[in-house]
């Protein structure tokens, strides 16, 4: 699988500025995305007061949220104790998933993490725009954050964000408590918190065990579907990973398309997956996706909204069902 380029990224292109480093490298690269990156660039901000959205109280607590979250990224790789703790694999695979459960996840699972979890570049800030990700820590804690689907049923209006945002700030929380204890016992780890990621976090998770991937790019997890919020910690601390699942979820999104028909950009393909970058799955038009956020002001969350799973129906459920009679169970819920 090849590895993705963090500086592809419309998060990535949304930091860059026209007359430093990055803006003059990545469109000396890339002419086509200029027009429309500088035009997205030169649009309101999410949450701010030019938006349909806005709120002057709601609006604040999620902007104080990324700023909290931006203050605290520095500390997402920390010093590692010189005294080192022997551990036991088992033993300290189970205390890691206490602790992250008991910091607030409700999801957590161990991958073995390969090259093909990390972006191949940087690409979110200027200080490390760039710069070739080469340090493949083969362990990785990964965990999720619920959201709470009374605020995902208002997306795409501010509730949606505000809840989004706020389980950023928990997952990072989550991340901080596993990385300063994994680090105390002597072994490197690096929180990967919003803003600050060196893995892609949906797959990452799907090899840990927490689900698997949908139509809308999501993590589709065991129990709330996409309604959650990602996080890990990479370690070279021996762990036990934890199996994939392996359920198809995908013969459920082939019949279901929900996300793609509710999408009002239409940024979520509704036909088959393809074979892209050596991985078969479904390629969500980020560009229009992103333009949307802008464009109302939050970060949308209809996809997630719309999803059947986490909404009476769990993707385990089909190791019992099929994907039409699990369609069927949907359709016969208070859900639908």
């Amino acid at each position: 699988m090849k590895r993705y380029d963090e500086r592809d990224t419309m998060f990535a292109r949304m930091t860059y500025e026209k007359g430093k480093l990055n803006y003059e490298d990545y469109y000396r690269r890339n002419p086509d995305k200029k027009a429309l990156d500088d035009k997205l660039r030169n649009s309101p901000e999410i949450c701010s007061e030019e938006t349909p959205t806005y709120d002057p109280i709601d609006a604040n607590l999620v902007i104080s949220n990324f700023k909290f979250l931006s203050d605290i990224r520095p500390f997402a790789e920390g010093e590692v104790s010189s005294k080192k703790v022997k551990v036991d694999a088992n033993s300290i695979t189970k205390k890691l998933k206490e602790i992250a459960l008991n910091a607030g996840a409700n999801l957590v699972g161990i991958a073995e993490a390969k090259p093909y979890h990390y972006y191949s570049y940087r690409g979110r800030s200027l200080e490390h725009y760039g710069e070739k990700v080469t340090s493949i820590l083969p362990y990785a804690v990964v965990f999720g954050v619920k959201m709470k689907r009374e605020n995902i049923d208002q997306a795409p209006l501010l509730p949606e964000v505000m809840e989004s945002s706020d389980t950023y700030v928990k997952a990072a929380i989550v991340g901080m408590q596993l990385a300063y204890f994994i680090r105390q016992l002597g072994y490197n780890a690096r929180n990967h918190m919003d803003g600050n990621y060196l893995v892609v976090l949906p797959i990452l998770a799907r090899d840990a065990g927490l689900g698997e991937i949908g139509r809308n790019g999501l993590l589709i997890s065991k129990k709330y579907g996409p309604a959650v919020r990602l996080g890990a910690v990479t370690t070279d601390m021996p762990l036990k990973p934890d199996e994939r699942l392996n359920i198809d979820v995908a013969s459920f999104c082939d019949i279901c398309k929900r996300c793609s028909s509710k999408c009002p950009m239409q940024a979520i393909p509704n036909g088959k997956r393809e074979m892209i970058d050596g991985a078969l799955r479904w390629r969500i038009d980020q560009e229009k996706c992103y333009s949307f956020w802008r464009k109302i002001g939050t970060d949308c969350g209809l996809c997630i909204k719309n999803c059947p799973f986490g909404q009476g129906i769990d993707i385990m459920d089909l190791k019992k069902y099929s994907p039409n009679e699990l369609m069927e169970k949907f359709k016969r819920s208070k859900s639908f």
